[in-house]
């Protein structure tokens, strides 16, 4: 089982900015991918930005240039810092570890419980 903690979520005003922190722990033993989705009342979950074990990364159109994604393969940490934050960035911020627990074992799809990300104007 893996265990993700997610910290820094929170209420924000118009352009300000966020950092979010994701912790793994538990019994894996490659993570190929971390990244961050989110979901808005009524909408469905969708990417904002994910990293693969060799530094890729992906964004979604709507936070290019506004978001940066990193982590730290040694801590299994992924952290999301948001700049310029608009109003339609408010949602629930879910992290999302891709890996394995052994080398014979499927593909782990994990996610947290998520933080609450609200952007007043």
């Amino acid at each position: 089982q893996v265990h993700l903690v997610e910290s820094g979520g929170g209420l924000v005003q118009v352009g300000g900015s966020l950092r979010l922190s994701c912790a793994a722990s538990g019994s894996i033993l490659i993570i190929y991918v971390m990244g961050w989705y989110r979901q808005a009342p009524g909408k469905q979950r969708e990417l904002v930005a994910k990293i693969g074990s060799g530094g890729n990364t992906d964004y979604a159109d709507s936070v290019k240039g506004r978001a940066t994604i990193s982590r730290d393969n040694a801590k299994n940490t992924v952290s999301l810092q948001m700049n310029s934050l608009k109003p339609e960035a408010t949602a629930v911020y879910y992290c999302n570890v891709v890996g394995k627990r052994s080398w014979s074992d499927r593909l782990l799809d994990s996610w947290g419980q998520g933080t609450q990300v609200t952007v007043s104007s």
